[in-house]
């Protein structure tokens, strides 16, 4: 497939600089851990039809959550970093071409995925999330009791609900689209809908008629993926996460797109140790700490 430049290019803000490679120990099957040296300007692919990560905006560019991400490792990293959109299974075999460097997309982490990807720490957990009316008391799995919430028909936020209504004497509509499923609920015919934690954060950041309820803590997390066997430069973006994370960043781009402050402890505010995602295929342990100096 073709992907379609968009007007996205981040100002370059330095010039090259290079990154001592580091000699920890390893995991097993694994190289050891180097970080490449900072490369003048770096191509990254993008779903730009996924609110609030990536999405057109007014300007014929695209705006999000993950664009931010990228702008803000752009500057940290003195570097150009510009964004290709695409539909998002097209990502994956251009990534592999090495039509860009990295998926900007946010990915979440599986095994089967590992095994054919190199990914960054997480840097957001991959939550359920719930919306409902403001003021409606629902705050818990529990408050869904006797309630009707909708979701996207044939997703997985269906099928978790359809596992729980007898037990819990729920009422579970669904829709074809996102957008009907939260009309539902402005419109009083659901107490709450239940999609992705992002996704319902930005609805109730963006719709005065609902608000975020809670999220469900899944385990699971978004990372960005690379080409498996380009370790050096993934640590390399690895190292900018962490940055952004101690850095304040990250909670800030949390606030601004999501109307969350994070909680310390929090994964998107807290660097994992050493790079990759721990306990999948491409983590490579190592003693380093989180720093925003890249020379």
């Amino acid at each position: 497939m073709s992907f379609k430049p968009m007007s996205c290019k981040l100002a370059s803000l330095g010039a090259i600089a290079a990154l001592v490679a580091t000699t920890a120990a390893h995991a097993e099957g694994e190289p050891p851990a180097e970080v490449a040296p900072i490369k003048d300007a770096y191509k990254a692919g993008i779903d730009g039809t996924f609110a609030p990560h990536a999405f057109p905006s007014l300007d014929g560019g695209i705006q999000g959550f993950n664009v931010d991400i990228a702008s803000a490792m752009a500057e940290k990293l003195g570097v150009e970093i510009e964004i290709i959109a695409g539909q998002y299974t097209g990502l994956f075999p251009a990534l592999h071409s090495e039509t860009f460097d990295y998926i900007a997309a946010p990915t979440t982490v599986t095994e089967e995925r590992s095994k054919t990807l190199l990914f960054t720490e997480g840097f957001m957990e991959t939550n359920f999330g719930f919306a409902a009316k403001p003021g409606s008391g629902i705050a818990s799995v529990e408050d869904l009791r006797g309630k009707t919430v909708t979701a996207n028909k044939g997703s997985l936020y269906e099928t978790w609900l359809t596992e729980r209504a007898e037990e819990m004497d729920m009422t579970v509509l669904t829709f074809g689209t996102s957008s009907d499923a939260l009309e539902a609920v402005t419109s009083g015919r659901a107490d709450a809908s239940m999609a992705g934690m992002t996704a319902t954060a930005w609805a109730g950041k963006m719709n005065p008629n609902l608000e975020f309820a809670f999220q469900i803590n899944t385990g699971l997390s978004w990372a960005l993926p690379f080409r498996r066997e380009d370790y050096a430069t993934r640590n390399l973006f690895d190292s900018a996460l962490e940055c952004l994370k101690i850095d304040g960043t990250m909670a800030a781009l949390s606030e601004k797109w999501f109307g969350i402050t994070p909680e310390e402890g929090e994964l998107i505010v807290t660097p994992s140790a050493g790079y990759g995602t721990p306990g999948f295929e491409g983590y490579q342990p190592d003693e380093h700490e989180a720093s925003c100096d890249f020379g």
